[in-house]
């Protein structure tokens, strides 16, 4: 009898290890090779020009586009002084169509619409809050990616410091944001920070309190747990016309 409570507790024993195998290895290892197929089928995408059209045109001057307007970021690289919105006319639910690029982690990710994690996040890639705006445009877009398994593209989200960059790769051109403001914890259901002019309900004193052009970075702390979310935000600076 004991020889035999023996023998499950081994079995048991040897089931949870490959169960934190499967969860630590195989799935970090799926997604991070998923998502880095994902980011090279884009670039190939844009470089023979068969993407999708984009929303808006160089110098439109629409509302919702980077010219224009109170706390507009400053003009592309081309020297024009315009600058358009690049993004898809009709983003669709899961697909990818943006790559997210953070140097200082060496991160290149593809972004996607939505934020369910069978569908988004756990194939690796970054989920762009539905309701949030779109890159370039004026408010805030707004980000979130799994910390640990499933490619973990923000695991070393402490790591960033105020000043680092991050870069926004689209069809039309590259949008250029600097980290601004940090807040290492909050409430998972702190949802001021997601608002166009994102400011915690939480913690109020992390935030802002004007209108501008926002990146909203999400993603779970500590590690390996849910139980709240850390925030990065930053400002757009430049566009660069691909």
């Amino acid at each position: 009898m004991l020889w035999t409570g023996g023998e499950l507790l081994v079995t048991v024993g040897v089931v949870l290890m490959l169960l934190v195998v499967h969860q630590l290895w195989w799935t970090n290892r799926e997604a991070k090779q998923g998502a880095e197929r994902k980011v090279q089928a884009l670039e190939r995408e844009w470089r023979e020009g068969g993407g999708t059209s984009v929303r808006g045109g160089a110098g439109t001057g629409r509302s919702g586009g980077a010219e224009g307007t109170k706390g507009s970021a400053p003009a592309a690289g081309s020297g024009t002084g315009r600058q358009r919105t690049a993004y898809p006319t009709q983003v669709v639910a899961s697909q990818a169509y943006a790559v997210l690029v953070i140097p200082r982690l060496g991160l290149r990710v593809p972004i996607a619409e939505g934020v369910s994690k069978p569908k988004v996040l756990n194939h690796g890639y970054v989920g762009h809050y539905p309701g949030t705006q779109q890159p370039g445009q004026a408010g805030n877009f707004a980000l979130a990616g799994h910390r640990n398994t499933h490619g973990e593209p923000f695991r070393y989200l402490p790591r960033l410091r105020r000043e680092d960059t991050i870069e926004v790769e689209t069809e039309a051109g590259t949008y250029t944001y600097v980290v601004d403001q940090i807040l290492p914890q909050t409430s998972s259901l702190d949802s001021g920070v997601v608002r166009p002019v994102p400011r915690s309900i939480v913690k109020p004193s992390y935030g802002y309190r004007e209108p501008g052009y926002y990146i909203t970075l999400t993603t779970c702390t500590p590690e390996f747990t849910s139980r709240y979310r850390m925030v990065v935000w930053g400002k757009l600076v430049s566009y660069k016309v691909r």
